[in-house]
């Protein structure tokens, strides 16, 4: 059974959320700082952590970074930060996702069912055996093909990389500077118009090929996400 580990200090809204995960059947445990959570992570090795950045003793972009020393546990932030800066600067520190609030519970738990099925199917097995597949879209690493509902795709070289990046990263939203600094390591600011039409020619040729489109999405301001298709 998947365990959820909730950091937050706000007893009403970490007791909103627990009564969500157990409605649900998850398994969750609590901290209420930074510290503590740590302590919670090493110790029971949760699947997803959902974390509050307004923590009582340290910012929790500060933890993000420090987790994601030993670990990549998947982090869902919750928080009243709503600037496009506070959520790249999370997501670039290694968060997975960033719900702000106030958020709906429905909301909440679409977030997490996206996680557990990047866990479940979306990944380390299909990595290890060189190949990735999600709905339509086929990914063979080893031969650096590419297959939508059978049919093979042609893919530029930059457009293939970002793809297998947005692939290995399923469900989870890569920033611009992230992106535009693995495919041109350097200068990520003047690169982001490059990266905006590749990723929109790349969008092209996935939804002309797809059966309903809607693999890539975009986050204005921050980045793109791969959707996790069935």
């Amino acid at each position: 059974m998947l365990q959820i580990l909730v950091v937050e200090d706000d007893a009403m809204v970490r007791n909103l959320i627990t009564a969500t995960l157990g409605a649900h059947h998850y398994k969750y445990l609590t901290a209420t700082g930074g510290e503590n959570a740590i302590l919670e992570i090493t110790s029971h090795n949760p699947d997803i952590i959902l974390l509050d950045l307004g923590l009582p003793d340290m910012d929790g972009v500060d933890l993000i970074r420090r987790v994601r020393t030993w670990s990549n546990t998947p982090i869902i932030v919750i928080s009243a930060r709503s600037e496009d800066p506070d959520k790249i600067e999370a997501l670039d520190a290694g968060a997975d996702d960033y719900l702000t609030k106030p958020f709906s519970v429905d909301e909440l738990l679409a977030r997490i069912r996206v996680t557990q099925r990047r866990l479940s199917a979306g990944g380390n097995e299909a990595f290890r055996s060189n190949v990735f597949e999600n709905g339509d879209l086929k990914i063979d690493f080893a031969a650096s093909c590419v297959w939508m509902q059978g049919k093979e795709l042609h893919l530029t070289p930059i457009e293939y990389k970002l793809l297998c990046l947005l692939a290995r990263n399923a469900g989870k939203v890569l920033t611009y500077r992230y992106l535009t600094e693995e495919i041109w390591g350097f200068g990520w600011e003047s690169n982001l118009a490059s990266l905006r039409v590749f990723m929109a020619n790349l969008r092209k040729k996935l939804e002309h090929s797809g059966e309903d489109g809607a693999y890539i999405q975009t986050h204005v301001g921050i980045g793109y996400r791969m959707l996790v298709r069935h």
